[in-house]
Protein backbone atom coordinates (compact mmCIF):
# COMPACT_ATOMS: atom_id res chain seq x y z
CA UNK A 1 0.00 0.00 0.00
CA UNK A 2 1.20 3.42 -0.53
CA UNK A 3 1.25 5.01 2.79
CA UNK A 4 1.57 8.38 1.38
CA UNK A 5 -2.24 8.13 0.65
CA UNK A 6 -3.11 8.84 4.52
CA UNK A 7 -0.49 11.43 5.34
CA UNK A 8 -2.71 14.51 4.46
CA UNK A 9 -5.39 12.95 6.71
CA UNK A 10 -2.70 11.73 9.83
CA UNK A 11 -0.37 14.82 9.63
CA UNK A 12 -3.07 17.76 10.43
CA UNK A 13 -4.72 14.82 12.75
CA UNK A 14 -0.97 15.11 15.19
CA UNK A 15 -0.21 18.83 14.38
CA UNK A 16 -3.59 19.77 16.14
CA UNK A 17 -3.93 18.27 19.59
CA UNK A 18 0.23 18.68 19.15
CA UNK A 19 -0.46 22.22 18.91
CA UNK A 20 -3.19 22.54 21.78
CA UNK A 21 -1.35 20.72 24.07
CA UNK A 22 2.04 21.67 23.58
CA UNK A 23 2.46 25.52 22.32
CA UNK A 24 -1.16 26.29 22.93
CA UNK A 25 0.70 29.86 24.88
CA UNK A 26 3.25 30.12 22.17
CA UNK A 27 1.68 32.28 19.08
CA UNK A 28 4.67 31.85 17.15
CA UNK A 29 5.60 28.58 17.25
CA UNK A 30 1.51 28.00 16.67
CA UNK A 31 2.44 29.47 13.72
CA UNK A 32 5.41 27.75 12.33
CA UNK A 33 3.60 24.57 12.97
CA UNK A 34 0.79 25.32 11.04
CA UNK A 35 2.85 26.65 8.19
CA UNK A 36 5.02 23.84 7.88
CA UNK A 37 2.35 21.09 8.38
CA UNK A 38 0.00 22.67 5.52
CA UNK A 39 2.63 23.30 3.14
CA UNK A 40 3.85 19.40 3.76
CA UNK A 41 0.49 18.67 2.95
CA UNK A 42 0.32 20.49 -0.03
CA UNK A 43 3.35 19.03 -1.67
CA UNK A 44 1.98 15.10 -0.56
CA UNK A 45 -0.94 16.15 -2.51
CA UNK A 46 0.59 17.42 -5.72
CA UNK A 47 2.50 13.56 -5.26
CA UNK A 48 -0.51 12.18 -5.32
CA UNK A 49 -2.16 14.43 -7.85
CA UNK A 50 0.95 12.92 -10.27
CA UNK A 51 0.41 9.63 -9.15
CA UNK A 52 -3.22 9.74 -10.14
CA UNK A 53 -2.72 11.80 -13.63
CA UNK A 54 -2.69 8.72 -15.72
CA UNK A 55 -5.90 6.92 -13.98
CA UNK A 56 -4.64 5.06 -12.18
CA UNK A 57 -6.61 4.23 -9.07
CA UNK A 58 -5.22 3.68 -5.39
CA UNK A 59 -6.69 1.76 -2.13
CA UNK A 60 -5.10 2.24 1.20
CA UNK A 61 -6.88 -0.41 3.61
CA UNK A 62 -7.13 1.07 7.35
CA UNK A 63 -5.34 -1.88 9.48
CA UNK A 64 -4.97 -4.45 6.07
CA UNK A 65 -9.01 -5.17 6.10
CA UNK A 66 -9.97 -5.47 2.65
CA UNK A 67 -13.15 -3.83 1.67
CA UNK A 68 -15.96 -3.97 1.95
CA UNK A 69 -15.19 -4.52 5.71
CA UNK A 70 -12.68 -2.41 6.56
CA UNK A 71 -12.01 1.45 6.28
CA UNK A 72 -10.45 2.25 2.54
CA UNK A 73 -9.47 5.58 1.39
CA UNK A 74 -9.42 5.76 -2.57
CA UNK A 75 -7.22 8.19 -4.52
CA UNK A 76 -8.88 8.58 -7.96
CA UNK A 77 -8.17 11.71 -10.52
CA UNK A 78 -11.43 13.59 -8.88
CA UNK A 79 -10.27 12.96 -5.28
CA UNK A 80 -6.54 14.03 -6.29
CA UNK A 81 -7.79 17.09 -7.83
CA UNK A 82 -9.93 18.42 -4.59
CA UNK A 83 -7.28 17.52 -2.17
CA UNK A 84 -4.29 19.76 -4.35
CA UNK A 85 -7.17 21.96 -4.42
CA UNK A 86 -7.69 22.18 -0.94
CA UNK A 87 -3.83 22.52 -0.13
CA UNK A 88 -3.55 25.56 -2.20
CA UNK A 89 -6.60 27.50 -0.52
CA UNK A 90 -5.34 26.62 2.81
CA UNK A 91 -1.85 27.57 2.15
CA UNK A 92 -2.80 31.25 1.06
CA UNK A 93 -5.80 31.15 4.06
CA UNK A 94 -3.54 30.40 6.73
CA UNK A 95 -0.38 33.16 5.79
CA UNK A 96 -3.06 35.77 5.12
CA UNK A 97 -4.92 35.02 8.91
CA UNK A 98 -0.76 35.02 10.20
CA UNK A 99 -0.19 38.78 8.03
CA UNK A 100 -3.17 40.23 8.80
CA UNK A 101 -3.09 39.11 13.17
CA UNK A 102 -6.40 37.16 12.79
CA UNK A 103 -5.35 33.86 14.15
CA UNK A 104 -4.41 36.15 17.67
CA UNK A 105 -7.69 37.33 18.05
CA UNK A 106 -9.11 34.49 19.81
CA UNK A 107 -8.06 31.04 20.76
CA UNK A 108 -6.83 27.84 18.97
CA UNK A 109 -7.30 29.21 15.67
CA UNK A 110 -4.18 27.16 14.18
CA UNK A 111 -5.40 23.67 15.95
CA UNK A 112 -8.82 24.09 14.54
CA UNK A 113 -7.79 25.10 10.92
CA UNK A 114 -6.07 21.68 10.92
CA UNK A 115 -8.47 20.14 12.08
CA UNK A 116 -10.27 21.32 9.21
CA UNK A 117 -8.10 20.64 6.68
CA UNK A 118 -8.06 16.56 7.89
CA UNK A 119 -11.66 16.76 7.86
CA UNK A 120 -12.11 17.96 3.95
CA UNK A 121 -9.33 15.97 2.80
CA UNK A 122 -10.90 12.80 4.68
CA UNK A 123 -14.15 13.45 2.64
CA UNK A 124 -12.35 13.86 -0.35
CA UNK A 125 -10.28 10.26 -0.10
CA UNK A 126 -13.22 8.43 2.08
CA UNK A 127 -14.30 5.34 0.15
CA UNK A 128 -16.70 4.61 2.91
CA UNK A 129 -20.10 6.58 3.17
CA UNK A 130 -20.27 6.22 6.36
CA UNK A 131 -16.83 7.93 6.95
CA UNK A 132 -17.98 10.51 4.70
CA UNK A 133 -20.19 11.73 7.33
CA UNK A 134 -17.80 11.04 10.11
CA UNK A 135 -15.68 13.52 7.82
CA UNK A 136 -17.79 16.00 7.24
CA UNK A 137 -18.48 15.88 11.22
CA UNK A 138 -14.97 16.75 11.79
CA UNK A 139 -14.50 19.38 9.03
CA UNK A 140 -18.27 21.06 10.70
CA UNK A 141 -17.20 20.80 14.44
CA UNK A 142 -13.73 22.52 13.39
CA UNK A 143 -15.96 24.92 11.05
CA UNK A 144 -18.07 25.82 14.04
CA UNK A 145 -15.06 26.93 16.06
CA UNK A 146 -13.32 28.79 13.16
CA UNK A 147 -17.04 30.39 12.64
CA UNK A 148 -17.26 32.39 16.20
CA UNK A 149 -13.45 32.98 16.04
CA UNK A 150 -12.92 36.01 18.11
CA UNK A 151 -16.02 36.53 19.36
CA UNK A 152 -18.96 38.44 19.10
CA UNK A 153 -22.90 38.32 19.49
CA UNK A 154 -23.92 39.04 15.70
CA UNK A 155 -20.66 35.95 14.93
CA UNK A 156 -22.38 33.64 17.30
CA UNK A 157 -25.76 34.18 16.58
CA UNK A 158 -24.73 33.55 13.11
CA UNK A 159 -22.45 30.43 14.29
CA UNK A 160 -25.81 28.79 16.25
CA UNK A 161 -27.56 28.88 12.72
CA UNK A 162 -24.88 27.78 11.16
CA UNK A 163 -24.73 24.62 13.64
CA UNK A 164 -28.53 24.17 14.06
CA UNK A 165 -28.94 24.01 10.40
CA UNK A 166 -25.75 21.42 9.56
CA UNK A 167 -27.06 19.47 12.65
CA UNK A 168 -30.39 18.78 10.99
CA UNK A 169 -28.39 17.80 7.80
CA UNK A 170 -26.15 15.35 9.70
CA UNK A 171 -29.09 13.90 11.14
CA UNK A 172 -30.86 13.69 7.77
CA UNK A 173 -27.27 12.17 6.89
CA UNK A 174 -27.48 10.07 9.21
CA UNK A 175 -30.78 8.37 8.25
CA UNK A 176 -30.20 8.12 5.28
CA UNK A 177 -27.36 5.80 5.83
CA UNK A 178 -29.40 4.10 7.95
CA UNK A 179 -32.12 3.61 5.17
CA UNK A 180 -28.96 2.21 2.44
CA UNK A 181 -27.65 -0.49 5.08
CA UNK A 182 -31.30 -1.93 5.56
CA UNK A 183 -31.52 -2.41 2.00
CA UNK A 184 -27.54 -3.61 1.19
CA UNK A 185 -25.85 -4.66 3.91
CA UNK A 186 -23.23 -2.29 3.04
CA UNK A 187 -21.60 1.82 3.16
CA UNK A 188 -18.93 0.69 1.41
CA UNK A 189 -19.01 2.84 -2.03
CA UNK A 190 -17.95 0.72 -4.71
CA UNK A 191 -19.80 -2.24 -2.92
CA UNK A 192 -22.73 -0.65 -2.79
CA UNK A 193 -22.54 0.61 -6.38
CA UNK A 194 -22.54 -3.51 -7.04
CA UNK A 195 -25.11 -4.35 -4.61
CA UNK A 196 -27.95 -1.69 -5.67
CA UNK A 197 -27.00 -2.95 -9.62
CA UNK A 198 -28.18 -6.11 -8.24
CA UNK A 199 -30.97 -5.09 -5.79
CA UNK A 200 -34.66 -6.67 -7.57
CA UNK A 201 -37.15 -4.27 -8.29
CA UNK A 202 -39.42 -4.93 -5.67
CA UNK A 203 -36.97 -3.99 -3.36
CA UNK A 204 -35.89 -0.64 -4.61
CA UNK A 205 -38.45 1.33 -2.77
CA UNK A 206 -36.55 2.49 0.67
CA UNK A 207 -33.56 2.29 -1.76
CA UNK A 208 -34.92 5.57 -3.46
CA UNK A 209 -35.60 6.74 -0.37
CA UNK A 210 -32.20 6.49 1.18
CA UNK A 211 -30.88 8.19 -2.19
CA UNK A 212 -33.02 11.20 -2.06
CA UNK A 213 -32.13 11.77 1.59
CA UNK A 214 -28.48 11.72 0.49
CA UNK A 215 -29.42 13.94 -1.90
CA UNK A 216 -31.16 16.60 0.39
CA UNK A 217 -27.97 16.31 3.08
CA UNK A 218 -25.49 17.25 -0.09
CA UNK A 219 -27.84 19.68 -0.92
CA UNK A 220 -27.72 21.12 2.08
CA UNK A 221 -23.54 21.33 2.36
CA UNK A 222 -23.50 23.16 -1.47
CA UNK A 223 -26.56 25.95 -0.38
CA UNK A 224 -28.80 24.68 -2.85
CA UNK A 225 -31.83 26.87 -2.99
CA UNK A 226 -33.99 26.36 -0.70
CA UNK A 227 -31.95 24.85 1.74
CA UNK A 228 -29.40 27.68 1.53
CA UNK A 229 -30.75 30.09 4.02
CA UNK A 230 -27.65 29.11 6.07
CA UNK A 231 -24.89 30.61 3.98
CA UNK A 232 -25.00 34.44 3.86
CA UNK A 233 -25.22 34.75 7.00
CA UNK A 234 -22.89 32.73 8.57
CA UNK A 235 -20.49 33.12 6.12
CA UNK A 236 -20.83 37.08 5.76
CA UNK A 237 -20.38 37.26 9.80
CA UNK A 238 -17.61 35.11 9.90
CA UNK A 239 -14.05 36.17 10.19
CA UNK A 240 -13.50 36.36 6.38
CA UNK A 241 -10.11 34.33 6.16
CA UNK A 242 -12.32 31.76 7.67
CA UNK A 243 -14.84 32.44 4.86
CA UNK A 244 -12.28 32.19 2.57
CA UNK A 245 -11.24 28.65 3.66
CA UNK A 246 -15.32 27.67 3.43
CA UNK A 247 -15.25 28.37 -0.23
CA UNK A 248 -13.98 24.83 -0.20
CA UNK A 249 -16.49 23.63 1.79
CA UNK A 250 -19.50 24.01 -0.26
CA UNK A 251 -17.46 22.01 -2.84
CA UNK A 252 -17.98 18.95 -0.80
CA UNK A 253 -21.91 18.95 -1.34
CA UNK A 254 -20.55 18.93 -5.04
CA UNK A 255 -18.51 16.63 -4.92
CA UNK A 256 -20.15 13.96 -3.04
CA UNK A 257 -23.31 14.33 -5.41
CA UNK A 258 -21.26 13.51 -8.06
CA UNK A 259 -19.17 10.67 -6.37
CA UNK A 260 -22.79 9.13 -5.25
CA UNK A 261 -24.95 9.75 -8.43
CA UNK A 262 -21.93 8.23 -10.99
CA UNK A 263 -20.86 5.03 -8.81
CA UNK A 264 -23.41 3.93 -6.38
CA UNK A 265 -26.51 5.66 -8.59
CA UNK A 266 -25.47 6.02 -11.67
CA UNK A 267 -27.17 7.22 -14.61
CA UNK A 268 -27.84 3.18 -15.85
CA UNK A 269 -29.33 2.42 -12.98
CA UNK A 270 -33.14 2.33 -13.48
CA UNK A 271 -34.23 2.66 -10.04
CA UNK A 272 -32.55 5.95 -9.66
CA UNK A 273 -32.55 7.05 -13.26
CA UNK A 274 -33.11 10.69 -13.67
CA UNK A 275 -33.24 11.55 -9.38
CA UNK A 276 -30.61 13.76 -9.10
CA UNK A 277 -30.86 15.82 -12.34
CA UNK A 278 -34.59 16.20 -12.78
CA UNK A 279 -34.37 17.83 -9.07
CA UNK A 280 -31.07 19.31 -8.90
CA UNK A 281 -31.03 21.45 -12.55
CA UNK A 282 -34.35 23.45 -11.46
CA UNK A 283 -32.60 24.20 -8.10
CA UNK A 284 -29.29 25.11 -9.55
CA UNK A 285 -31.00 27.71 -11.71
CA UNK A 286 -32.93 29.45 -9.16
CA UNK A 287 -29.95 29.70 -6.91
CA UNK A 288 -27.79 30.90 -9.52
CA UNK A 289 -30.61 33.45 -9.75
CA UNK A 290 -31.05 34.62 -6.42
CA UNK A 291 -27.79 34.15 -5.65
CA UNK A 292 -27.49 36.89 -8.44
CA UNK A 293 -30.48 39.01 -7.33
CA UNK A 294 -28.48 39.12 -3.60
CA UNK A 295 -25.28 40.34 -5.02
CA UNK A 296 -27.05 43.40 -6.19
CA UNK A 297 -28.91 44.31 -2.96
CA UNK A 298 -25.88 43.84 -0.76
CA UNK A 299 -25.24 46.40 1.65
CA UNK A 300 -22.23 44.65 3.26
CA UNK A 301 -19.28 43.80 1.68
CA UNK A 302 -19.46 40.34 3.54
CA UNK A 303 -22.92 39.42 2.42
CA UNK A 304 -22.15 40.97 -1.46
CA UNK A 305 -19.79 37.74 -1.55
CA UNK A 306 -21.13 34.85 0.47
CA UNK A 307 -23.91 35.89 -2.42
CA UNK A 308 -21.22 35.83 -5.19
CA UNK A 309 -20.54 32.13 -3.49
CA UNK A 310 -23.94 31.13 -3.99
CA UNK A 311 -24.23 32.25 -7.59
CA UNK A 312 -20.65 30.24 -8.00
CA UNK A 313 -22.14 27.13 -6.65
CA UNK A 314 -25.85 28.11 -8.91
CA UNK A 315 -23.52 27.90 -12.10
CA UNK A 316 -21.54 24.82 -10.90
CA UNK A 317 -24.22 22.77 -10.14
CA UNK A 318 -26.03 23.60 -13.38
CA UNK A 319 -23.33 21.70 -15.11
CA UNK A 320 -23.37 19.11 -12.49
CA UNK A 321 -27.35 18.78 -12.92
CA UNK A 322 -26.57 17.47 -16.79
CA UNK A 323 -25.03 14.37 -15.80
CA UNK A 324 -23.28 13.70 -19.08
CA UNK A 325 -19.56 13.35 -19.21
CA UNK A 326 -18.96 16.99 -21.24
CA UNK A 327 -20.89 19.40 -18.53
CA UNK A 328 -19.24 17.13 -15.55
CA UNK A 329 -15.94 18.37 -17.07
CA UNK A 330 -17.12 21.83 -18.03
CA UNK A 331 -18.32 21.92 -14.00
CA UNK A 332 -14.77 20.18 -12.66
CA UNK A 333 -12.98 22.84 -14.54
CA UNK A 334 -15.37 25.77 -12.67
CA UNK A 335 -15.02 23.92 -9.68
CA UNK A 336 -11.44 25.25 -9.32
CA UNK A 337 -12.19 28.60 -10.91
CA UNK A 338 -15.13 29.60 -8.60
CA UNK A 339 -12.94 28.23 -4.98
CA UNK A 340 -10.24 30.52 -5.71
CA UNK A 341 -12.27 33.68 -7.01
CA UNK A 342 -14.28 33.12 -3.78
CA UNK A 343 -11.91 32.59 -1.62
CA UNK A 344 -10.12 35.64 -2.93
CA UNK A 345 -12.87 37.70 -3.22
CA UNK A 346 -13.49 37.32 0.61
CA UNK A 347 -9.60 38.19 1.42
CA UNK A 348 -10.08 41.54 -0.54
CA UNK A 349 -13.39 41.69 1.39
CA UNK A 350 -11.71 41.57 4.42
CA UNK A 351 -8.77 44.02 3.66
CA UNK A 352 -11.68 46.60 3.17
CA UNK A 353 -13.26 45.75 6.37
CA UNK A 354 -10.47 46.35 8.63
CA UNK A 355 -9.68 49.61 6.74
CA UNK A 356 -13.54 51.21 6.43
CA UNK A 357 -15.24 49.00 7.60
CA UNK A 358 -18.23 46.68 5.99
CA UNK A 359 -21.05 48.83 4.87
CA UNK A 360 -20.83 49.53 0.67
CA UNK A 361 -20.96 53.32 0.98
CA UNK A 362 -18.64 56.22 0.30
CA UNK A 363 -15.70 56.80 3.33
CA UNK A 364 -12.77 58.50 3.18
CA UNK A 365 -10.00 57.19 1.20
CA UNK A 366 -8.66 54.14 2.85
CA UNK A 367 -4.56 53.34 2.97
CA UNK A 368 -3.45 51.19 -0.26
CA UNK A 369 -6.68 52.18 -1.69
CA UNK A 370 -5.59 51.92 -5.48
CA UNK A 371 -4.05 48.65 -4.77
CA UNK A 372 -7.22 46.91 -2.93
CA UNK A 373 -9.31 48.79 -5.46
CA UNK A 374 -6.98 46.61 -8.68
CA UNK A 375 -7.64 43.22 -6.50
CA UNK A 376 -11.18 44.06 -5.98
CA UNK A 377 -11.63 44.97 -10.03
CA UNK A 378 -9.76 41.59 -10.86
CA UNK A 379 -11.91 39.37 -8.51
CA UNK A 380 -14.85 40.91 -9.36
CA UNK A 381 -14.07 39.70 -13.04
CA UNK A 382 -13.02 37.05 -12.31
CA UNK A 383 -16.75 36.23 -9.97
CA UNK A 384 -19.01 37.70 -12.74
CA UNK A 385 -16.79 35.14 -15.11
CA UNK A 386 -15.70 38.44 -17.30
CA UNK A 387 -13.14 37.92 -20.03
CA UNK A 388 -10.46 37.36 -19.63
CA UNK A 389 -10.25 35.20 -16.34
CA UNK A 390 -11.13 31.55 -16.23
CA UNK A 391 -14.49 32.34 -15.23
CA UNK A 392 -16.07 33.17 -18.73
CA UNK A 393 -14.09 30.59 -19.83
CA UNK A 394 -16.17 28.20 -17.39
CA UNK A 395 -19.60 29.73 -17.79
CA UNK A 396 -18.40 29.07 -21.85
CA UNK A 397 -18.15 25.49 -21.16
CA UNK A 398 -21.07 25.09 -19.09
CA UNK A 399 -23.05 26.32 -21.55
CA UNK A 400 -21.43 24.57 -24.47
CA UNK A 401 -22.18 21.43 -22.75
CA UNK A 402 -25.96 22.46 -22.27
CA UNK A 403 -26.83 22.76 -25.91
CA UNK A 404 -28.27 19.56 -26.93
CA UNK A 405 -30.58 19.89 -23.46
CA UNK A 406 -34.49 20.50 -23.43
CA UNK A 407 -34.15 23.38 -21.55
CA UNK A 408 -31.42 24.91 -23.18
CA UNK A 409 -32.26 28.44 -23.53
CA UNK A 410 -33.64 28.49 -20.11
CA UNK A 411 -29.79 27.79 -19.20
CA UNK A 412 -28.43 30.20 -21.11
CA UNK A 413 -30.67 32.77 -19.93
CA UNK A 414 -30.55 32.34 -16.70
CA UNK A 415 -26.81 32.27 -17.01
CA UNK A 416 -26.21 35.09 -18.71
CA UNK A 417 -28.60 37.20 -17.35
CA UNK A 418 -27.47 36.27 -13.43
CA UNK A 419 -24.09 36.77 -14.93
CA UNK A 420 -25.21 40.86 -15.87
CA UNK A 421 -26.71 41.27 -12.68
CA UNK A 422 -23.50 40.00 -10.73
CA UNK A 423 -21.38 42.59 -12.55
CA UNK A 424 -23.99 45.41 -12.19
CA UNK A 425 -23.53 44.21 -8.10
CA UNK A 426 -20.34 44.03 -7.95
CA UNK A 427 -19.72 47.72 -10.23
CA UNK A 428 -21.64 49.13 -7.87
CA UNK A 429 -19.82 47.97 -4.52
CA UNK A 430 -16.67 48.66 -6.69
CA UNK A 431 -17.77 52.70 -7.39
CA UNK A 432 -19.28 53.37 -4.17
CA UNK A 433 -15.98 51.78 -1.79
CA UNK A 434 -13.58 53.06 -3.92
CA UNK A 435 -14.31 55.84 -6.73
CA UNK A 436 -17.06 57.86 -5.08
CA UNK A 437 -14.34 57.83 -1.61
CA UNK A 438 -11.78 59.90 -3.28
CA UNK A 439 -14.57 62.64 -3.13
CA UNK A 440 -13.78 62.60 0.86
CA UNK A 441 -10.99 63.53 3.70
CA UNK A 442 -8.26 60.81 3.60
CA UNK A 443 -7.96 59.07 7.23
CA UNK A 444 -4.97 59.73 9.44
CA UNK A 445 -4.00 56.10 10.08
CA UNK A 446 -7.11 54.02 8.28
CA UNK A 447 -4.95 50.84 9.05
CA UNK A 448 -5.62 51.56 12.66
CA UNK A 449 -9.43 51.94 12.00
CA UNK A 450 -10.55 48.55 12.87
CA UNK A 451 -14.63 48.28 12.29
CA UNK A 452 -16.41 48.41 15.87
CA UNK A 453 -19.57 47.05 15.31
CA UNK A 454 -21.74 44.61 17.97
CA UNK A 455 -19.27 41.91 16.98
CA UNK A 456 -17.26 42.48 20.05
CA UNK A 457 -13.74 41.79 18.48
CA UNK A 458 -10.45 42.38 19.96
CA UNK A 459 -8.78 44.82 18.31
CA UNK A 460 -6.10 43.40 17.21
CA UNK A 461 -4.29 45.17 14.10
CA UNK A 462 -2.99 43.78 11.27
CA UNK A 463 0.92 43.63 11.50
CA UNK A 464 2.67 46.60 10.48
CA UNK A 465 4.94 46.24 7.20
CA UNK A 466 3.34 42.45 6.46
CA UNK A 467 3.02 41.40 2.83
CA UNK A 468 1.49 38.56 3.96
CA UNK A 469 -1.93 39.65 3.21
CA UNK A 470 -0.99 40.51 -0.46
CA UNK A 471 1.08 37.37 -0.65
CA UNK A 472 -1.87 34.88 -0.14
CA UNK A 473 -3.95 37.14 -2.23
CA UNK A 474 -1.72 37.75 -5.31
CA UNK A 475 -1.26 34.15 -5.14
CA UNK A 476 -4.96 32.87 -5.58
CA UNK A 477 -5.38 35.31 -8.61
CA UNK A 478 -2.08 34.06 -9.78
CA UNK A 479 -3.92 31.20 -9.77
CA UNK A 480 -7.11 32.09 -11.67
CA UNK A 481 -4.63 33.54 -13.93
CA UNK A 482 -2.64 30.12 -14.52
CA UNK A 483 -6.26 28.50 -14.83
CA UNK A 484 -6.67 31.02 -18.05
CA UNK A 485 -3.69 30.47 -19.50
CA UNK A 486 -3.27 26.20 -18.91
CA UNK A 487 -6.87 25.82 -19.73
CA UNK A 488 -6.52 23.49 -22.26
CA UNK A 489 -4.36 20.90 -20.29
CA UNK A 490 -6.82 21.55 -17.39
CA UNK A 491 -9.49 20.91 -19.43
CA UNK A 492 -8.31 17.61 -20.77
CA UNK A 493 -7.87 16.53 -17.04
CA UNK A 494 -11.00 17.33 -16.23
CA UNK A 495 -12.82 15.50 -19.02
CA UNK A 496 -10.51 12.54 -18.07
CA UNK A 497 -11.51 12.51 -14.95
CA UNK A 498 -15.21 12.90 -15.74
CA UNK A 499 -14.60 9.99 -18.47
CA UNK A 500 -13.30 8.33 -14.77
CA UNK A 501 -16.66 9.08 -13.23
CA UNK A 502 -18.89 7.61 -16.34
CA UNK A 503 -16.58 4.65 -16.03
CA UNK A 504 -16.57 3.63 -12.63
CA UNK A 505 -15.73 -0.09 -13.33
CA UNK A 506 -12.06 0.55 -12.84
CA UNK A 507 -13.01 2.05 -8.83
CA UNK A 508 -15.07 -0.69 -8.33
CA UNK A 509 -12.73 -3.54 -9.28
CA UNK A 510 -9.80 -1.75 -7.53
CA UNK A 511 -11.58 -1.46 -4.58
CA UNK A 512 -13.22 -4.53 -4.44
CA UNK A 513 -9.48 -6.49 -5.31
CA UNK A 514 -11.07 -8.10 -8.40
CA UNK A 515 -8.17 -6.21 -10.68
CA UNK A 516 -6.46 -9.73 -10.56
CA UNK A 517 -9.36 -11.43 -11.47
Amino acid sequence: MNHLLIAPIVLPAIVAPFIIMVVRYHLDLQRIFSIASTVAIALITLVLASQAADGTVQVYELGDWPAPFGIVLVLDRLSAMMIVLTAVLALAVVLYAIGTGWDARGANFHALFQFQLMGIIGAFLTGDAFNLFVFFEVLLIASYGLMIHAGGATRFQAGVQYVVYNLLGSTLFLFALGTLYSVTGTLNMADLAVRVAELPAEDTALLRVGAIMLLLVFAIKAAVLPLHFWLPASYANAPLPVAALFAIMTKVGAYAILRMYTLVFGPEAEITAGLAGDWLLPAALLTLAVGAIGVLGAREIGRLVAFGAITSMGTLLTAVALFTPASVGAALYYTVHSTLATAFLFLVADMVMERQGGDIAPKPVMKQSGLIAALFFGGSIAMAGMPPLSGFLGKLLVMDAARGHDLVWWIWGVILVSSLITIIGLARAGSLIFWKSHGLAPQEDAESEVEADDTEEAPVQAQRGSSLPFVASFGLLAGLILLTVFAGPMMDYAEATSAQLFAPDAYIDTVLGRTGE
